[in-house]
C-alpha cells in the first residue's frame, strides 16, 4: 500500500495491531465460491489455537457465484476461527430473502455468534432482531456501514464506501477525466450505489450508472463493449469488483476504445492487470482484516466482553489506492490471497 496515501491514517492503529501480533496457522478449506450453500471448516489440531471453550460461529455473507472476492474473506475469518478454537460456518447467497433464511438457520442451530454483510440491510432486519432476542451476538462487516447501528449489531468493519467513492472522484479529477460510467453490477446493493454516488460527489466530470448483471460475464462484456462504442467521450470505466474490472478491460479492447479502468477491490488476477497496465488503479478495502476482524471480535466479546469502536464507530479497513507505483508491494499478498 502507498504509505503517501491520505486514507493511510483511517486504520486503526489498535486493531491492526491485535491482528499483527495474532499468531495466525491457516488449516485448509474450501475456497470454492458461489450462493446458496453452507459449509463447516475443519476441525484439525491448529499450532497456537486458544485454551478457550469450542465456540461455533456463522459467516453469512451476499456471495455471487463466481465472486472471488470472498474467498479472500473467508480466508481471514478462517484464520482468525483456526486461532480462536472456533468452528466457522460459512453460508451465502446474493438474494435477499435467501441470506435472510440462512441466518435464521444459524440462529435455529443456536450458534455462539453470527457475522453477516449487510448489502440489503431492510430485508435483515427482522431476522437479526430474532437473533439478538436468542441472545446470539451479531457483527457486521463489508456492507453496511450506514445501517449497522440502526439495526442493533455489536461492531463493524469495513470501509464507508461513500468515503471510498468520494476519494476516487477526486482521483479521477487529478487524473485528468472528463467522462465516466460507473458499472453497477448488482441493483439494490447499498454499498455499490454508495460508491457511485460517492464518487458523483466529488468528480467534476460527468458520471453515468450501467447497469450489467454480475452474475452473467459474457452480458457484462457486451454491455460495457455497446456503451463504449455508442460513446467515445467515456474516459474512465469505474467498477465496483475485480471480476467486473478485468471483464471490462476485454470490452475496451473490444470496443476500440481509450478509457481507462478504476475498480474498486482487489484480486491476484487484478494486482498483474495493474502491472501490465490494462488497468489503471484499484481501491483496496482489505478483504482478509475484513473476516479475520469480523470472526477474532466474537471471540473476544464472548471471552472478554470486549468490543471494539466503543459500539459506536465503525472500525475502518479502507480504503487506499493501489496502482502501478505501489502494486508490486501489494501483489505477493495477493497471491497468497491475504489482500
Amino acid at each position: 500500500m502507498d504509505s503517501s496515501s491520505p486514507f493511510r491514517s483511517r486504520r486503526i492503529a489498535p486493531v491492526v495491531a491485535m491482528a499483527a501480533a495474532a499468531a495466525l496457522t491457516l488449516a485448509g478449506c474450501s475456497s470454492s465460491s458461489g450462493g446458496k450453500k453452507s459449509e463447516e471448516s475443519a476441525d484439525g489440531a491448529s499450532a497456537g489455537r486458544a485454551s478457550t471453550p469450542r465456540m461455533t460461529i456463522a459467516l453469512v455473507t451476499h456471495q455471487s457465484p463466481g465472486d472471488t472476492f470472498w474467498d479472500i474473506v473467508r480466508k481471514g475469518a478462517q484464520a482468525a476461527a483456526d486461532k480462536d478454537n472456533v468452528k466457522l460456518v460459512y453460508s451465502a447467497d446474493p438474494s435477499a430473502g435467501g441470506q435472510a433464511n440462512l441466518i435464521q438457520n444459524a440462529i435455529d442451530q443456536k450458534v455462539d455468534g453470527i457475522a453477516v454483510t449487510l448489502a440489503k440491510p431492510d430485508a435483515l432486519k427482522a431476522v437479526i432482531a430474532k437473533a439478538t432476542a436468542a441472545k446470539i451476538p451479531v457483527v457486521g462487516l463489508n456492507s453496511g456501514v450506514s445501517e449497522w447501528k440502526k439495526l442493533g449489531l455489536l461492531e463493524f468493519f469495513g470501509q464507508d464506501e461513500t468515503v471510498a467513492g468520494e476519494a476516487l472522484g477526486n482521483k479521477l479529477n487529478s487524473l485528468g477525466s472528463k467522462k465516466a460510467v460507473c458499472v453497477i453490477q448488482e441493483q439494490g446493493n447499498i454499498g455499490l450505489t454508495q460508491r457511485c454516488d460517492g464518487v458523483k460527489k466529488t468528480f467534476s466530470g460527468s458520471v453515468e450508472n450501467l447497469y450489467v448483471n454480475g452474475t452473467d460475464m459474457p452480458s457484462v462484456k457486451s454491455t460495457i463493449t455497446a456503451k463504449l462504442s455508442q460513446d467515445k467521450a467515456v474516459d474512465h470505466v469505474v467498477t465496483l469488483g475485480a471480476p467486473i474490472a478485468l471483464t471490462a478491460a476485454q470490452s475496451v479492447a473490444d470496443a476500440g476504445s481509450k478509457a481507462k479502468i478504476a475498480t474498486f477491490d482487489l484480486n491476484k488476477d487484478l494486482t498483474g492487470a495493474i502491472s501490465k497496465g490494462t488497468v489503471e488503479l484499484a481501491v483496496d478495502q482489505q478483504p482478509y482484516l475484513q473476516g479475520y476482524l469480523a470472526i477474532d471480535s466474537l471471540w473476544l466479546y464472548k471471552n472478554n466482553g470486549n468490543y471494539m469502536g466503543g459500539g459506536e464507530q465503525p472500525v475502518l479497513t479502507g480504503p487506499a489506492f493501489v496502482e502501478k507505483s505501489n502494486v508490486d508491494a501489494v501483489a505477493a499478498y495477493a497471491a497468497k490471497g491475504t489482500r
